[in-house]
């Protein structure tokens, strides 16, 4: 899978790339950049195959920035009319390649480009990563612009907030990001959001699930280093919203729900203990890695109660030292009545993947209901 990921960038994006520049310049070494780019590609994982491209453009582009940046944006395909907005997983489907320009995964070593040799022309290569974001995205192009040029940007972020364009309004909340994965940390923004607070305002109401699922995200990283900022974000916006910003608010919480913070629980109605029996039952006291663990919640509630509860489930990991970590899995959100007892079924897999390796011993599963552990059971993970 690592493997079918990284050739999303591969000799057919070289070939590309080379084929749309020398059409709109013809004076493009189109050989010499296909032969540096293509030359250890091939050994390279994904980020670093953008960042090889982005290398042999810049041994092939002119000097002058002005003039390189207009020969990207010029070799990029038109902006696409079907854009999915409404459909967060659909949005970049539109964006590749044809035989009109360039678009899709090509473009993140564009943006690398720009970041390497525009950063003295902070203005250009914003120009260009407007340009670069309609047919790809530039959410790790712009945020060293922002971390070195943070005024000039946030006012740029500011104008863009109400593009027409969705997928620049989605740049406006994604780029700023404190933690976005692969990007690099806005560590300036990690100790101070306010700066982005007034842009996720606007942006919370998007017409486009595409930007709200990444305001979403960019408040969701906020949560871990500003917990109260969200809570009070919630307490601002939460009362009478639409359901859109609803779901935005809920996804941004998840981190914090599953937390089991305090202030985001009594935000949502979640505040009170789970008064009841709780009946947590294991289908199998071991399991080998790479299999599944089937197990059981039962919930009975107080007589004469309906609570609104969140469901959620802990797994203690054995860590390679023989140490415990938890982590919190989600689980539902629910209406429980003593009339109507709930079983709810799971199966939580322990197959590897790239971010998790599991090793074998002693676990433990925890049942958490509004923040608060319920139950317990312990189980052996085995090789």
């Amino acid at each position: 899978m690592a493997d079918a990921f990284k050739n999303l960038i591969g000799e057919a994006v070289v070939r590309d790339v080379g084929h749309h520049l020398q059409r709109v310049w013809p004076g493009f070494e189109r050989q010499r950049f296909e032969s540096l780019a293509l030359a250890g590609l091939e050994e390279l994982a994904f980020k670093a195959r953008a960042e090889h491209l982005a290398s042999a453009l810049q041994q092939t582009l002119p000097s002058d920035f002005d003039q390189a940046a207009s020969l990207l944006q010029a070799s990029l395909k038109p902006v696409p009319t079907a854009r999915h907005e409404d459909d967060p997983d659909k949005a970049l489907g539109t964006l590749g390649t044809d035989a009109t320009g360039l678009g899709g995964w090509a473009l993140w070593a564009f943006g690398e480009y720009v970041v390497r040799e525009g950063m003295t022309h902070p203005e250009r290569a914003l120009q260009a990563l407007h340009a670069i974001t309609q047919r790809f995205t530039a959410e790790f192009a712009i945020r060293p612009f922002l971390a070195r040029h943070p005024q000039q940007v946030l006012a740029t972020l500011s104008q863009w907030q109400h593009d027409p364009s969705a997928h620049v309004r989605r740049l406006v909340s994604e780029g700023s990001r404190p933690r976005l994965p692969w990007g690099l940390r806005l560590q300036a923004l990690v100790q101070d959001p306010s700066p982005t607070l007034p842009l996720l305002h606007t942006l919370q109401d998007d017409p486009s699930e595409y930007v709200r699922r990444s305001v979403a995200n960019h408040l969701n990283d906020i949560a871990k280093d500003h917990p109260d900022v969200i809570v009070q974000w919630l307490q601002q916006h939460l009362p009478d919203a639409p359901p859109a910003r609803v779901k935005l608010l809920r996804h941004a919480s998840r981190t914090l729900i599953k937390a089991g913070h305090a202030g985001v629980l009594q935000a949502w109605g979640l505040g009170q203990a789970f008064q009841g029996q709780t009946r947590l039952m294991l289908q199998a006291s071991q399991v080998r890695i790479g299999e599944s663990l089937p197990f059981e919640v039962h919930l009975h509630a107080a007589p004469g109660l309906t609570q609104t509860l969140e469901l959620d489930y802990r797994i203690h990991h054995v860590k390679a030292n023989g140490q415990t970590s938890p982590k919190t899995f989600k689980g539902k959100r629910l209406q429980l009545s003593a009339a109507a007892p709930l079983q709810w079924a799971k199966q939580h897999s322990f197959k590897p993947i790239s971010t998790r390796r599991y090793h074998p011993g002693r676990h433990e599963i925890e049942v958490v209901l509004n923040g608060q552990s319920v139950a317990t059971a312990a189980f052996d993970l085995t090789d």
